[in-house]
């Protein structure tokens, strides 16, 4: 058959013919018949030139995400299980890739875009800073930094703050300040810092071994000697360890007990306020320093500023990161003026602190004042525990407990389930919902603290289908 734009073709030669014999007339007239002639050729053609369009588009765009994976294998160190996702942009709670599919992000970078991608507030703090200084050292004062040391203090139990660029950095100055304190103000010559099991505090040499999870440790002997482990929540385990510790003589003793306020990495598992009541105890008749890794907890996460808020202790320090800059590096470690040990030279970071970081760092903490963040955190993440709950009704033979703290939350599934949470992870990204796991079997949830309840109800729409799906496979 012939194709549909044959005859306007005929009636162009017509056209061409007429503009030869300068007939004008003729010419304005079958102008006007080409025109219609084209659009209405166009009309039945379109629908196929615009799918093979489409159809181009996502091919190039699936090539795009098949070259960066490629190129990955060639030029990036193996150190991540990366999910066969690339990401293009982001806007508010949702995530887009290559192929301009779209994710309800419930990973937020694992607890780090607290107020989502994109955010305008976020977005305009650093172009302005970057357009004015991004970066001078530490040797002059960075008016942006007393600004957001400020709004720490302030809002904290501390009294003066010390800025790096991560969780594991703001660790390792915490570990520093108590060995340098239980040096010159306990007399001790080996300080011994307890942390517990199961817990994460970074990946640098030192703070893996303040990680008690030998996964984490296994052929990057030998460990930073003086780290000693607890289980979590286990006061009578503690009061043994310290008591132990203590009675060594030859110079040892207990420096500090560093602990996350709820284990994230460890199975989202909130810490017991009798626990860290027993460690604010003991940390005061002993003279060691009691330090809390608020580094996933902290800013907001847990529906207060800092996860300590929820065991009604106070720290001597803690730290903080991931939500601190909303994205852009940053790191805090933040003490009282009794365990501020530390002169010039005692510890240093080149980009800590610097103007960009701490721009991205004080528009957080506008948006947390202006959108009311940690009441949302509070009420979004009663709402999406709710929900899990009725799952977990539902599947009692699947889920094991549902957990956490503001808009951190883990759904445990039971260890004789036959689905896995990398499972539910990657039904989910199927579905257009990105969680992280928390483990083998508890799926974590840490949206953006900006999350609305409707799009807590569309993800968890998806969660409940997900297992459903997986379970009916599991039953085949």
């Amino acid at each position: 058959s012939k194709p549909p734009w044959s005859d306007s073709f005929a009636v162009l030669s017509f056209v061409i013919r007429a503009v030869i014999s300068s007939s004008y007339k003729m010419l304005s007239i079958f102008a006007a018949v080409l025109f219609i002639c084209c659009v209405t050729s166009l009309r039945h053609c379109t629908p196929g030139i615009v799918n093979s369009a489409r159809f181009r588009i996502a091919e190039l765009q699936s090539s795009a995400t098949e070259s960066i994976t490629l190129d990955y294998s060639k030029n990036v160190m193996n150190t991540y299980g990366r999910y066969p996702l690339a990401i293009s942009h982001g806007k508010g709670c949702f995530l887009y890739d290559l192929e301009g599919k779209q994710y309800l992000d419930m990973a937020a970078g694992i607890a780090t875009c607290c107020l989502g991608h994109a955010h305008p507030g976020l977005a305009a703090a650093v172009s302005k800073q970057m357009m004015q200084v991004h970066h001078c050292s530490n040797l002059y004062y960075i008016p942006v930094q007393s600004q957001l040391a400020k709004w720490l203090v302030d809002h904290s139990c501390a009294d003066k703050a010390f800025f790096c660029n991560s969780g594991a950095e703001a660790n390792e100055a915490a570990i520093k300040l108590a060995r340098k304190y239980a040096h010159t103000k306990l007399n001790l010559t080996f300080p011994v810092i307890i942390t517990a099991v199961s817990s994460f505090h970074g990946r640098t040499l030192t703070a893996i071994t303040a990680t008690g999870q030998s996964k984490y440790q296994k052929d990057f002997g030998p460990l930073t000697p003086g780290f000693e482990y607890v289980e979590y929540n286990n006061i009578e385990q503690l009061k043994e360890l310290v008591a132990s510790i203590n009675s060594r003589g030859g110079g040892q003793g207990l420096a500090a007990i560093m602990m996350e306020s709820l284990q994230g990495e460890g199975g989202i598992r909130p810490g017991d306020k009798a626990f860290f009541q027993e460690i604010r105890k003991i940390c005061s008749e002993t003279g060691a320093v009691m330090i809390m890794d608020e580094v996933q907890t902290g800013m907001g996460r847990t529906g207060k500023i800092w996860g300590y808020e929820n065991l009604e202790i106070e720290p001597d320090v803690f730290t903080s990161a991931k939500a601190l800059g909303g994205g852009v590096p940053i790191g805090s470690m933040c003490c009282k003026e009794k365990f501020n040990v530390f002169g010039p030279g005692d510890h240093a970071s080149t980009y800590g602190g610097n103007p960009l970081a701490c721009a991205a760092g004080m528009a957080v903490t506008e948006a947390f004042e202006k959108d009311n963040l940690v009441e949302n955190a509070n009420l979004r993440g009663e709402q999406l525990r709710g929900l899990c709950r009725e799952l977990q009704q539902e599947y009692p033979q699947i889920i094991r407990d549902v957990r956490g703290w503001g808009l951190i939350s883990g759904l445990e599934l039971q260890d004789t389930a036959p689905i896995s949470a990398a499972d539910v992870t990657l039904k989910l990204m199927q579905a257009g919902v990105l969680v992280v796991p928390a483990g083998p079997k508890v799926v974590r949830f840490v949206p953006p603290l900006i999350i609305s309840e409707a799009e807590v109800r569309q993800a968890m729409q998806q969660v409940k289908l997900a297992i459903q799906q997986l379970v009916e496979v599991a039953k085949l």
